[in-house]
C-alpha cells in the first residue's frame, strides 16, 4: 500500500486546492479549482430531468467514482454530458435540517426501497439492532444476491456518498495482479498523482492524532499491531482534516465525531459531490438527472444508441417512461449495475454482440469483518471518528490488509473492531434468468472462508500475544467473522476481456465501461482510487482517439 500520494503536501498528503493535471494530459497544465468540503453544505447536485426524444453527444450512466471523471473530462473537451442516477440528489435538507441521517438513528433516508435496515453490523452486545423504516429512495443499497449483500451508493456521487473515504493506492507490486493489462509506469507516474489531486486525498496530521480522544481505537490498534510483528500505517483519506480537528475542537459541527458515516456525512467528507462532479459541472456541459434508472441500450436506426429509461419517484415508482439518443454510452453504473445491465442487455438481444466475457470476473474484494475484545487497560474510547485513518498490511504474508475501523457506539466498548481486505481468488458471474426477467450473481457463502483464513493470520496472532478473543456478538449470536457482504464489489466487465484495453466494449463502437466492473475482483485495498485513476487513464486515451 502506497500510504503518501503522490505531489503530497506536508503531513496532509495532496493539496485539496484543486485538481492536478500531469504533463502530457489532454487538457494541459492547469489546475482547476475544487470546492472545499465545507464551503457547501448542501451542493446542488442535479438539473430538470432529462427531456424524453432528447439527442445527447454522451450519456453517462452512474455518478460515481468512474462516470464523474468522465463527465468531467469530456466537459472539458468541449463534449456536452447527460448523466442519469438511480438515486436522489441529496442537496435538500430533511425536516431536521440536515441531508443525511445519523448512523446511530437510521429513519426513510438511510436505505433504498427497504422497510427495515440492514446494518453490516447487525447486532450489538448479542442483541439485533435493525429497525423499520418507510420505504424510500434512500441512499444505501443492501442489495442480496445469493450468498452475498453487498453494499452500494445509492444517489448523485454513488459510493463516494457512504464509503470511508479510505484513498488508498495499491504497493506497485501488488498492481500486476490488480490490472495485469494496464502500464504500471503510466498508471504510477500519471494517473494515480491525477486521481489523488482529483479526489483531494490527505493524511491526519501525525502529530494531532497522538492526541486526539477519537482516534484513541486507533491507537490502541496500532499497539496491538505492533506487539505482534505486523506494519501498522498510517492510510489517507478524503475527509477534510482541518474540519475534523475543529470538530474536536468544538468550533465546527460534528459530522464525523457525530456518528454520521454508513448514511452519509453532513459535513467534511469530500465526496465527488465537492470534487469531480463540482468541477464537472463548473464547465456548463455536464446535467445530471436523478431518480432515472436505465432499462434498455441498443443501436438507434441513425445512430447512435437508443437509451430507455424510467424515471422514479421517492418511492420506487416509475412516473415516466423516456427514450433518449446518445452518440455515445458510458456505463458507469457501479460493478454490479453495469454487470446486470450489460448481461440483461446481452441476453435479451438489445446487444447481442457483446462477448462471451459480459458479466465475469466479478469479486468482493476480500471483504471480511469481526472484532476482538480488549482487555480493560486497552479502552478504545466513548467518542470515535467515523473516518478510519490507520491500517495492519499483512498482504505479502498472509494476504490480508485490516483497516482500524471504529465502533462509533457513544460508550465505552473496549473493542477493537476490524474490515480486512483479502486475496480471496474465488470470482462469481452474473447471469440472465429469462423467468425473472433479472441479472442473478452465482456467490456461494463458502467463498468467503479464503477471505477469513487470511484475516485470521493477523487477529489470531494478535489474540494469542494480548491474551483477548474475538467478539462474538457483533454479527449474531456467537458468530465471529462478518463474511455475509462485500462494501467493494468488483469485475463483470472485466478490462481487456469484456472490453477492450480501455474500456470500449467489444462489438459496439461508441460504447464503453468505465467504472469498478473493468477491475477483475480485488485491488489489495479500498479501491476508489484505482476506480478513478483507470478511468483517467482510459478517458483520457478515448478523447484523444475516439473524438
Amino acid at each position: 500500500m502506497t500510504v503518501n500520494p503522490p505531489h503530497s503536501k506536508g503531513s496532509r498528503g495532496v493539496s485539496r486546492r484543486g485538481f492536478l493535471v500531469g504533463t502530457g494530459s489532454i487538457l494541459g497544465s492547469a489546475a482547476l479549482a475544487a470546492p472545499s468540503a465545507r464551503a457547501a453544505a448542501f451542493p446542488t447536485a442535479a438539473d430538470a430531468p432529462v427531456a424524453d426524444g432528447a439527442q445527447v453527444p454522451a450519456l453517462v450512466i452512474g455518478t460515481g467514482y468512474g462516470g464523474s471523471v468522465a463527465a468531467l473530462r469530456l466537459a472539458q473537451a468541449g463534449v456536452d454530458v447527460q448523466m442519469v442516477e438511480m438515486g436522489m440528489a441529496w442537496d435538500t435538507p430533511g425536516s431536521d435540517g440536515k441531508i443525511f441521517c445519523n448512523t446511530l438513528n437510521p429513519d426513510q433516508r438511510s436505505y433504498w426501497l427497504r422497510t427495515r435496515t440492514k446494518a453490516p453490523l447487525n447486532y450489538f452486545l448479542g442483541y439485533p439492532i435493525d429497525k423499520d423504516i418507510s420505504r424510500y429512495t434512500g441512499i444505501l443499497d443492501a442489495e442480496e444476491m445469493g450468498g452475498i449483500t453487498v453494499y452500494q451508493g445509492r444517489g448523485v456521487g454513488g459510493g463516494s456518498l457512504v464509503n470511508g473515504g479510505m484513498a488508498v493506492t495499491p504497493k506497485r507490486q501488488n498492481f500486476p495482479t490488480i490490472l495485469p493489462t494496464v502500464d504500471p509506469d503510466e498508471m504510477y507516474g500519471v494517473y494515480y498523482p491525477r486521481a489523488n489531486a482529483g479526489l483531494g486525498v490527505g493524511l491526519v496530521d501525525p502529530n494531532w492524532f497522538e492526541t486526539a480522544d477519537c482516534y484513541q481505537f486507533s491507537r490502541v490498534g496500532r499497539k496491538h499491531a505492533q506487539r505482534s510483528g505486523f506494519p501498522w500505517t498510517f492510510v489517507p483519506d478524503v475527509y477534510d482534516w482541518d474540519y475534523m480537528e475543529q470538530e474536536a475542537a468544538g468550533t465546527a459541527t460534528r459530522s464525523a465525531l457525530d456518528g454520521e458515516i454508513l448514511y452519509g456525512n453532513n459535513h467534511g467528507k469530500k465526496s465527488l459531490q465537492q470534487t469531480y462532479l463540482a468541477a464537472a459541472r463548473a464547465t456548463g456541459r455536464v446535467t445530471v438527472s436523478a431518480l432515472h434508472k436505465v432499462t434498455s441500450v441498443r443501436p438507434a436506426a441513425g445512430g447512435g444508441y437508443t437509451v430507455v429509461m424510467d424515471q422514479l419517484d421517492t418511492g420506487g415508482a416509475t412516473v415516466a417512461t423516456k427514450s433518449v439518443t446518445a452518440a455515445r454510452v458510458f456505463f458507469a453504473a457501479g460493478s454490479v449495475g453495469t454487470s446486470k445491465l450489460l448481461v440483461k442487455l446481452k441476453a435479451t438481444g438489445a446487444l447481442p454482440q457483446l462477448n462471451g466475457e459480459v458479466g465475469k470476473g466479478w469479486g468482493d474484494n476480500g471483504n471480511v469483518m469481526c472484532g476482538r475484545a480488549n482487555h480493560l487497560w486497552d479502552p478504545t474510547g466513548k467518542l470515535q471518528s467515523t473516518i478510519p485513518c490507520s491500517g495492519i498490511d499483512n498482504w505479502d504474508a498472509g494476504g490480508a490488509f485490516a483497516e482500524v475501523a471504529p465502533l462509533p457506539t457513544g460508550i465505552e466498548t473496549y473493542a477493537s473492531f476490524y474490515l480486512s481486505i483479502t486475496k480471496n481468488p474465488n470470482r462469481a458471474e452474473f447471469t440472465y434468468n429469462p423467468t425473472t426477467g433479472a441479472a442473478e450473481l452465482n456467490w456461494q457463502t463458502s467463498w468467503k472462508q479464503p477471505a477469513i483464513d487470511m484475516a485470521k493470520s493477523i487477529f489470531d496472532r494478535i489474540n494469542s500475544k494480548e491474551g483477548t478473543i474475538y467478539r462474538t456478538d457483533l454479527f449474531g449470536a456467537y458468530k465471529i467473522w462478518g463474511d455475509h457482504l462485500t462494501y467493494h464489489p468488483l469485475g463483470g466487465a472485466v478490462l481487456g476481456k469484456a472490453t477492450d484495453n480501455h474500456g470500449r466494449l467489444q462489438g459496439y463502437s461508441g460504447l464503453y465501461v468505465i467504472d469498478g466492473a473493468l477491475i477483475p475482483g480485488n485491488t489489495s485495498v479500498n479501491p476508489f482510487v484505482t476506480i478513478t485513476a483507470l478511468a483517467e487513464r482510459n478517458i483520457e486515451k478515448i478523447i484523444a482517439t475516439d473524438l
